[in-house]
């Protein structure tokens, strides 16, 4: 049985040179292509394919959060992204919103080939080059948890990554599945934690950490 595949990516001939490539191999079966994130959540929901291979900078919604929108609907399905960012701190996040694989635009053809497959099966994999800097960050912040009670945990940075897509509590009590009183909660640790007293300040910290992309549309007053 061929492993279903959708490609999410807003470039259309970097779409089309991948579905070409890829549909080569006779284990893989591109179902459809997406090229926004909200797109991409959209036909995973009514395709169901085994592996998305997903951009991380796209309109309307970027990658990161479509890969959470995506494994916290359907568990089945595997993401592996595919990017230009070689940032360590780029790719925890796409792990921790779930993400099985992250390679960058500068491997071969044979090393996406090779990842969809391994997603598919349920293993991860990281491009080689990312592997070391991430274990470096890794210890960086566990050495910091240890040394700092202020470091946000997961729950709030998802938290202050939709407080920076221009959310309210209630929206974002509703895509947590958590309650308004519980997301208030977390915005005031925030704001202690990061000494940070407002809204847009928390905006430009999300942006300035990488939490969110800067290329998506947010309001800053």
């Amino acid at each position: 049985m061929k492993i279903r595949l959708l490609i999410a990516d807003d470039h259309t001939m970097l779409r089309q040179g991948l579905r070409r490539a890829l549909e080569e191999d006779d284990r893989l079966e591109v179902v459809a292509e997406a090229a926004s994130g909200d797109e991409a959540v959209r036909l995973a929901m009514a395709l169901r394919p085994d592996v998305v291979l997903m951009d991380v900078t796209m309109p309307f919604m970027d990658g990161v959060a479509a890969t959470r929108e995506i494994t916290s609907r359907l568990p089945n399905t595997r993401i592996v992204m595919l990017t230009m960012h070689h940032d360590p701190e780029v790719a925890q996040r796409a792990i921790r919103a779930g993400a099985t694989g992250y390679l960058v635009k500068d491997c071969s053809l044979d090393e996406v080939r090779s990842t969809i497959v391994m997603a598919a099966s349920g293993d991860t994999a990281v491009s080689p080059d990312l592997a070391a800097s991430m274990l470096g960050e890794a210890r960086r912040l566990q050495l910091l948890g240890a040394e700092d009670e202020k470091v946000i945990s997961r729950r709030e940075e998802e938290v202050l990554q939709l407080i920076a897509e221009g959310k309210a509590n209630k929206e974002t009590a509703e895509e947590l599945h958590i309650s308004v009183k519980t997301v208030e909660k977390h915005r005031q640790s925030l704001m202690e934690k990061l000494n940070i007293h407002d809204t847009a300040g928390l905006t430009r910290h999300a942006i300035a950490t990488g939490i969110i992309e800067s290329s998506v549309q947010v309001t800053i007053l």
